[in-house]
């Protein structure tokens, strides 16, 4: 079969384009951060946005994933642009980035395709989106030297019960342990430039606000329950942009037999909020851990 590329489009504006450059960059954050790559670790929540902002919260994932037996990523990423109520897959046959390549699984991918349940992106619309190419880099950073394929898949605005339609044919992947999931979310975006200005003037300044309200969902994802996190959405409606990719993902850990927890390990603003003229934007970093105190 003929390759059929998916260039790295937001390389030299969302991160540098340099791969020296880059790879240094990515290397200092993740010893930076200085985590202990665990085999346990099956899955992580990170950020997406351009690397100067959340470039350092990102490592707080990455840094935890140990590549040795895994060999294959699935990238689950919110649609920016395109809107579809389901998900889509990818039509590239590889991943470039300015560090290396990452081909597409396209054996599971035909799996999947074979469900009747997901679409087919074109090349335009892969290449426009951001949520899953922010991870790329750091993901050909960590398993340099070590062969791994990829399964994109684009989640739409999912309904409730898709997100755990999805879930549901998802779920098998995870009891396979050469696999892993890479969710691909930031959390609150405030200012008026979102329309979004929630604010619980308990909390005192506006940004202490937007981190008890973004801890609050933190701490119900950790739960793992997706009705929990449905309902704070619909309370607060927080502006969570992966928050079909994260709810796909917890349904998935619901219905798969290995019991994994989510545990976030990083949080970060792009600024402080002070007044209603300000903006800014969340990170938070989590990983889905095998939990062995459950064992019993």
């Amino acid at each position: 079969m003929a390759s059929k590329v998916r260039r790295p489009s937001h390389a030299g504006s969302w991160y540098t384009d340099n791969p020296k450059q880059l790879s240094e960059e990515l290397e200092g954050w993740l010893k930076s951060c200085g985590l202990t790559k665990s085999p346990d670790v099956r899955g992580v929540i990170a950020p997406h946005a351009g690397y100067s902002y959340s470039g350092r919260a990102a490592a707080y994932a990455f840094g935890n994933i140990d590549p040795s037996n895994i060999s294959r990523v699935f990238l689950l990423g919110p649609s920016h642009h395109y809107y579809t109520p389901k998900c889509a897959l990818s039509t590239a046959t590889v991943y470039k980035t300015p560090i290396g390549d990452l081909p597409i699984d396209l054996e599971v991918n035909e799996e999947l395709k074979a469900t009747g349940k997901f679409e087919l992106m074109n090349i335009r619309v892969d290449e426009a989106e951001h949520s899953m190419e922010m991870h790329l880099p750091y993901l050909a950073k960590v398993f340099e030297g070590h062969p791994v394929k990829i399964v994109p898949i684009l989640v739409g605005a999912v309904s409730a019960e898709n997100e755990a339609m999805y879930g549901q044919i998802l779920a098998k992947y995870v009891d396979d342990p050469t696999n892993f999931f890479s969710v691909s979310s930031d959390f609150c975006h405030w200012g008026s430039r979102f329309n979004y200005m929630h604010y619980d003037k308990k909390h005192g300044p506006i940004y202490k606000s937007i981190e008890a309200l973004d801890k609050m969902g933190m701490d119900i994802i950790e739960t793992g329950d997706p009705e929990s996190f449905k309902q704070y959405l619909l309370e607060y409606d927080n502006t969570i942009c992966g928050r079909h990719p994260i709810s796909v993902f917890l349904h998935m850990l619901r219905n798969c037999s290995t019991k994994i927890k989510i545990k976030f390990l990083r949080y970060e603003q792009s600024s402080q909020c002070h007044t209603t003229r300000d903006s800014s934007v969340s990170y938070a970093s989590a990983a889905a851990k095998i939990d062995d105190s459950s064992s019993s």
